[in-house]
């Protein structure tokens, strides 16, 4: 008897079972496919163009940094752990030939350091195209906070891209049309602006405090076009899926229900690796389409309506003038 013979008597016996397990296979791929999403493939040139992007030392942002590198752009990567960023330039050279990328010290839970890094930009870069705010930290233990005493989460998701694009807002004018790019999530949906407890420190739950991070970051892009009208300066916030990296690596230090979840999520190839979850971002930073664009929200490459209480205008100019005085900016 040959094995397709074998096989078909097998199905014909247990075919209850070969439904359940068919419909479960074709389940999962249309399921994954949808979470993969849409792959960005433009192919517009960034020849003499400047880009910022910050957390690039890994994950999506280190592939956007290879793909803008590839359209012929300087590319900096702005990161806290100068010797694993460096491994990163290291790798995009050997595969890019006359490559342009630069690396230079940025941690953004350090006002300090933002300053000093944005002086840095201003002093020696002639021009600033694109500044993608990617990093991002994510379900802080309680008790984190930056240099400067603002709870992680919001500090660096928020207040350290706040400054730093702010910082740099005169050279982006200068080289108009220049883009901002902000990295949020579709977590921003379930986030609500504490203005009682901004920091958190009345009651602190890591999720919570990173939805807020998250919806903050949209209310900051929209905010911002409003404040850029005219100046050439678009801006642009984001969802890139979800996407397999690093950046949960404070789960595991919580819950074991937590950490057992995480594990799920980092071996399932249900979701985006870094290269599909970067699609979004790339896409935010080159297209063409999106050159008279400005405040709005995208997803899988494609313009989408962000959570209610991202578009309150209330909120967004509150808390902008909240930001101002957290990190003293006049």
């Amino acid at each position: 008897m040959s094995v397709f013979h074998i096989i078909q008597d097998v199905v014909y016996e247990n075919k209850f079972v070969f439904y359940i397990f068919f419909g479960f296979f074709i389940g999962f791929i249309a399921l994954r496919q949808y979470l993969y999403g849409t792959r960005y493939t433009g192919t517009a040139r960034l020849n003499d163009k400047t880009v910022i992007i910050t957390g690039a030392s890994s994950g999506i942002g280190k592939e956007v940094a290879k793909n803008l590198a590839k359209r012929g752009a300087k590319v900096i990567l702005a990161c806290r752990d100068l010797e694993k960023t460096n491994k990163v330039v290291e790798e995009i050279k050997r595969q890019i030939r006359d490559t342009k990328i630069v690396v230079k010290h940025l941690d953004l839970a350090s006002l300090k350091s933002i300053r000093k890094f944005a002086k840095d930009i201003k002093q020696n870069e002639e021009r600033l195209d694109i500044l993608i705010n990617n990093a991002g930290v994510f379900y802080c233990p309680d008790g984190f906070r930056t240099d400067d005493g603002f709870e992680m989460q919001f500090g660096v998701n928020h207040l350290g891209h706040f400054l730093l694009t702010n910082l740099l807002l005169d050279l982006l004018k200068k080289s108009a049309p220049s883009r901002v790019v902000t990295v949020s999530s579709n977590a921003h949906e379930k986030g609500r602006i504490n203005f009682d407890d901004i920091n958190s420190e009345k009651k602190y739950e890591p999720r919570a405090c990173y939805d807020q991070s998250k919806l903050a970051n949209v209310l900051f892009s929209r905010e911002l076009s409003k404040r850029l009208r005219g100046s050439g300066v678009t801006t642009y916030s984001l969802h890139p899926g979800v996407v397999r990296t690093n950046i949960s690596k404070y789960v595991r230090q919580q819950r074991v229900f937590s950490r057992l979840l995480i594990d799920l999520y980092l071996i399932l190839p249900l979701f985006k690796d870094s290269d599909q979850g970067a699609s979004t971002i790339i896409y935010c930073a080159v297209d063409e389409s999106l050159a008279k664009e400005s405040g709005n929200y995208y997803r899988e490459c494609s313009e989408t309506m962000p959570g209610k209480q991202a578009l309150d205008d209330g909120v967004s100019k509150k808390l902008w003038e909240l930001s101002e005085k957290m990190v003293g900016l006049t």
